[in-house]
């Protein structure tokens, strides 16, 4: 895989030099199990697959290639470049504005941009009616899209199956940049509506099968399916993708559910003509780092710790996966560790941060799960390492600890 040129203090000693390893012993990705980094009072447990992904590192690399070559032009972006405060926050250092936030809503109106600017496409995409506003203006669409190549690979995938007549079912968070772009591309070529969860699936399950009637759809549903939708004729066939971001496990249940209920209106015999298979679209870095994650909650540890970005749905989605399991801590950087006993971090069910007090267990050997976002610096994650290595009087140096793997 392509090797790219991003800023060094985005990468790290420790997980740099951990990555290189396994990839080293396991060029397949055929394993899953965690690294174990044995410290003697304390062990991590470091997930196989986690942090930049392909999609993140490239947009990373044309941003800040853009700022290089570019000194003497005012340069945007559209929103956030992916979902990571400190990767933002170091683009503003470099001077490059924000147009919008992740919901749309402006910091700089269109009127104030004009050809002269360079905007710069996030990883997650836009739509098309943004694309044709920039258009208008005279502005490069080309030149400045870091949209990730798995996103564009959804957009091509619903295209083809509007074609063949299929309405498109999008997995994803409605409010999402990256549903919103997906929703902007699939209505061009077919019928489209947003769903968020299982939960929704089977609703609309009930809505093909007729167990419910086909107003509430459009209550239900409001303001996340296309113009003119008919559910009499645009539920006949159907083909589900998803924001990438998202759980595969959910989108693959979700797809499995729709698929069993064409077979139970239109029979096995015929499911081809009414239900498309899509598994080709699942993003394969979300999938492998859920995977990854997945192969964690099959260890023993006293808790994990999730390290990214709290907008950010992939980490989120880690951090869910893992809380089935154990005591898990979401927090954005190594600052959040306010002490050895006390923790500020994100709960994704109350949507804000709350801090936990006594967070460590008081015992003779601490073992502590550690996994990113997609979005998140390895750096970051090697200082939460370090700073939850300060509270303990280890019995291996680090470098004996690397040495070992």
């Amino acid at each position: 895989m392509k090797k790219f040129d991003i800023p060094k203090y985005y990468r790290s000693p420790v997980i740099t030099r951990l990555k290189e390893v396994r990839k080293k012993e396991d060029k397949l990705k055929k394993d899953f199990s965690p690294a174990h980094l044995n410290f003697g009072p304390v062990e991590f447990l470091i997930a196989r697959h986690f942090g930049f992904c392909y999609g993140v590192e490239n947009a990373i690399e044309i941003a800040y290639r853009i700022v290089e070559e570019n000194p003497d032009r005012r340069i945007f972006l559209l929103s956030e470049m992916i979902h990571n405060p400190h990767v933002n926050e170091d683009l503003r250092k470099h001077g490059i504005q924000f147009i919008m936030d992740n919901y749309g809503n402006h910091f700089i109106e269109w009127d104030e941009i004009n050809s002269d600017d360079i905007v710069i496409i996030p990883a997650f995409g836009t739509t098309i009616e943004i694309e044709n506003l920039l258009k208008e203006k005279g502005i490069d669409i080309v030149s400045y899209n870091t949209t990730c190549p798995f996103v564009e690979k959804v957009w091509n995938r619903a295209e083809m199956l509007g074609k063949q007549n299929y309405t498109i079912i999008i997995h994803g968070k409605a409010k999402h940049e990256e549903t919103r772009a997906t929703f902007s591309h699939t209505v061009r070529n077919s019928p489209s509506v947003v769903i968020r969860d299982l939960e929704e699936a089977k609703f609309l399950s009930d809505i093909i099968l007729k167990n419910k009637p086909e107003e509430e759809f459009y209550s239900f549903f409001e303001g996340k399916y296309s113009a003119n939708f008919n559910v009499e004729k645009d539920l006949v066939r159907i083909g589900v993708v998803n924001q990438t971001t998202m759980l595969a496990s959910e989108t693959q249940a979700i797809a499995d559910l729709l698929r069993t209920t064409m077979i139970k209106k239109y029979g096995e015999e015929n499911i081809k003509e009414h239900f498309a298979d899509t598994r080709d679209t699942l993003c394969y870095a979300t999938n492998d780092n859920q995977t990854a994650t997945i192969a964690l909650t099959k260890e023993e540890a006293d808790f994990a710790i999730v390290v990214g970005g709290y907008n950010s749905s992939n980490t989120s989605h880690l951090a869910e996966l893992l809380e089935q399991k154990f005591k898990t801590y979401f927090i954005s950087d190594a600052s959040k560790i306010l002490s050895s006993n006390r923790i500020s971090h994100y709960d994704i069910h109350l949507k804000k941060e709350i801090v936990t007090d006594n967070f460590i267990p008081q015992k003779e050997k601490v073992k502590i799960a550690i996994t990113s976002g997609a979005s998140c610096p390895d750096a970051i994650v090697d200082e939460v390492l370090n700073k939850l290595l300060s509270f303990f009087e280890v019995t291996e140096s680090l470098d004996n600890v690397l040495s070992a793997l």
